[in-house]
């Protein structure tokens, strides 16, 4: 296998997105992946659709196209947990793996005993990543979390959308799961750090990954600006707290996104725009004179830009070297040239949509090149051969376990 992390083994345990977020980013350096999924249901997010993944007539199949944006070079294998039989393949899974990642809720996996205390003794190299809501510590590690309210909880929604009293004012949550997916982005580098250090001192340990944690921990620069003031940021929506101009600014036709992120390519702007008398003027010689001088400078170059098209704007300020550009649909985004040059959107063959448009990991090595091979699997494609592969099973024994409704 091609990638970084080949050779190593990973038991994801994981529902939804974050876990399944970081599971996959291991699949794509190249690790085994193996998604332990419930009979007939499987993960709670095959069912989140409309959109459903097509098959190759053209008809809705049961797999949602939210599931496949997360489970990417994944071997789908089907276990009961309540079953007795279940947590022991679950346990002998464990035993042959290097990493175990789950999202349960705290406690939960300790009663079928497969809790990392009870997994260590089988395993004592394993690596068992949590991913919670809230932690394993803490008066809130039992309650549930979900990416929505962490978002909220966490301060995002303070400072995403337009302020209050403005059109459109209020609270936003980002236009996708930001908690989720920066949490398993979190536990991706805590796995392959963990692996870093197991291969050192031949130890596993236990990864405690909590979603309000790294909700807190992405607002970065907004929490030192509170630090530093002692007062809470609020929204602004487009606008940005500390550069200036770095915003959207109205063209005859449309919306160009202008970011000076520093005094030079300010100047660089007022030249190409026919402004120098913006980059002499003291209220904005300075960025921090720009910030503190944020309005009357957004009215200016508002006028300014009303002066030509969005494609002329883009033209121009590509040849001067200011960073610009559109504001594209997801549409316009695969259009781009670029983004086309660089392969971003790639086909995998998937067991009944056929050829099935993903989006390929942004991690470009150069000694261990990635490579995308197995489309999102389709519910326990893969359980009769893992069982067979790993623990030596033959036809009969899975056949019991099925029976058993272990399987």
């Amino acid at each position: 296998m091609a990638g970084p992390l080949a050779g190593i083994r990973v038991l994801d345990l994981s529902r939804v997105l974050a876990g399944p977020w970081a599971g996959q980013n291991l699949a794509d350096l190249g690790a085994d992946v193996i998604k332990i999924e419930r009979p007939k249901v499987g993960d709670d997010s095959r069912a989140f659709g409309p959109p459903w993944v097509k098959d190759a007539q053209g008809r809705d199949t049961k797999d949602s196209a939210y599931f496949t944006s997360a489970n990417r070079g994944k071997r789908s294998v089907t276990v009961n947990l309540s079953k007795p039989q279940g947590q022991e393949l679950v346990r002998r899974l464990a035993a042959e793996s290097d990493v175990l990642l789950e999202n349960y809720k705290f406690g939960d996996l300790e009663r079928y005993g497969l809790g990392y205390a009870q997994l260590k003794e089988l395993n004592p190299r394993l690596i068992y990543c949590s991913v919670t809501g809230f932690g394993q510590t803490g008066p809130y590690r039992e309650r549930p979390g979900y990416d929505f309210m962490i978002q909220g909880m966490g301060g995002m929604m303070s400072v995403t959308g337009e302020p209050d009293g403005a059109p459109g004012g209020g609270p936003q949550r980002a236009g996708v799961p930001i908690a989720d997916i920066i949490t398993g982005m979190y536990a991706s580098i805590a796995i392959c750090a963990a692996l870093a250090h197991r291969a050192q001192s031949g130890k596993g340990q236990h990864l405690d990954l909590a979603l309000l944690d790294s909700q807190i921990a992405l607002l970065a620069y907004q929490n030192t600006n509170y630090f530093a003031t002692g007062k809470p940021p609020g929204r602004i929506g487009n606008l940005h707290p500390n550069i200036v101009p770095y915003q959207p600014f109205h063209a005859k036709d449309g919306d160009v996104i202008l970011a000076c992120g520093n005094d030079n390519l300010y100047r660089k702007f007022c030249e190409a725009a026919g402004c120098m008398e913006l980059a002499a003027d003291a209220r904005f010689a300075s960025n921090g004179k720009r910030v503190e001088n944020r309005k009357e400078l957004t009215r200016l170059l508002g006028e300014i830009f009303q002066k030509r098209t969005k494609k002329e704007w883009v033209e121009l300020l590509e040849a001067a070297g200011v960073p610009n550009g559109p504001i594209n649909d997801i549409a316009q985004v695969f259009a781009e040239p670029q983004v086309q040059a660089r392969g971003v959107k790639i086909e995998l063959e998937h067991a009944v949509a056929g050829k099935l448009p993903m989006v390929a990991s942004p991690m470009r090595f150069s000694g261990t090149p990635l490579e995308h091979k197995l489309a999102p699997p389709v519910l326990g494609q893969h359980t009769d051969e893992v069982l067979r592969e790993l623990l030596g099973m033959n036809a009969a024994q899975i056949a019991a376990l099925r029976a058993e409704e272990a399987i």
